[in-house]
């Protein structure tokens, strides 16, 4: 009786569908993006589309600002996607585009404005250098994500070298312009640059449990750190993103120098 009724069922359904197929009335489901993820991203890519004008206006502290404050929306994004199983490939593809505008153009634009442009064609050149490869690095790690264990990244990854590059201008902008100071700006955005594209390996900080319960330590070692920032931002925030930057060279050179 069972295998009958179910039988019915199927058939019924069946002519059902038949009918609607007959009629035109079916109709394929929406296709939709995920609003929150994709609304943090939006964020990223208005904090690099404001620093980029900041720039081109000599508001300089304004321009690295806006950068930092990408980083945050763009740190949130990934985060706020895996924790609420809302990933998407549109979100993917998005958030390459956003970074490419914050952490690729935006940089290079308020670095090259704000004094290496005093360099010439040298100071074009470390400009272009950056950008070009925070665009190789984006899509390097566009191409090997799936078969990465996303526990390391392979470059520096472009939020941090935009750091440096953001705070080290942050730092001095207000010392004025000088051959020395546009010299070493267009050294750290050339380096910051190639960074990027090395075969260093750095961490990922994927792996953070961000739902799981923590000892209070942590709760407090991060307020402190925020207390920190807040003395100087400009120049801890360049601390912070140069310690990372080179962490990963002295590493490989201190295993070296082990080995011999």
């Amino acid at each position: 009786m069972i295998n009958k009724k179910n039988t019915a069922k199927k058939v019924v359904n069946l002519e059902r569908s038949e009918r609607s197929d007959q009629n035109g009335s079916s109709r394929p489901a929406r296709k939709g993006i995920y609003l929150l993820p994709n609304l943090l991203t939006t964020g990223a890519l208005f904090g690099g589309f404001y620093a980029v004008l900041s720039g081109f206006s000599g508001q300089y502290e304004w321009a690295a600002m806006a950068i930092f404050a990408a980083m945050i929306f763009d740190g949130l994004d990934g985060r706020v996607a895996r924790m609420t199983n809302t990933q998407s490939d549109f979100g993917v593809q998005y958030d390459s585009l956003s970074d490419m505008v914050s952490f690729g153009v935006a940089p290079a634009v308020v670095a090259y404005g704000w004094g290496v442009s005093s360099l010439g064609k040298l100071g074009l050149a470390a400009a272009f250098v950056y950008a070009s490869c925070a665009a190789l690095r984006l899509a390097r790690f566009n191409v090997q994500a799936s078969s990465s264990d996303g526990k390391v990244f392979t470059g520096l990854p472009s939020p941090v070298a935009a750091a440096l590059v953001a705070g080290f201008v942050w730092s001095v902008y207000d010392l004025g312009s000088s051959l020395w100071l546009s010299s070493l700006g267009a050294v750290i955005t050339a380096i910051a640059g190639l960074l990027m594209v090395s075969n260093f390996k750095y961490p990922s900080f994927k792996e953070l449990d961000m739902r799981g319960k923590v000892p209070f330590v942590v709760i407090l070692s991060a307020v402190m750190g925020f207390v920190v920032i807040t003395i100087d931002p400009p120049r801890i925030l360049f601390a912070m993103a140069l310690t990372f930057a080179f962490s990963a060279p002295l590493m490989v050179l201190y295993k070296a120098i082990r080995k011999n």
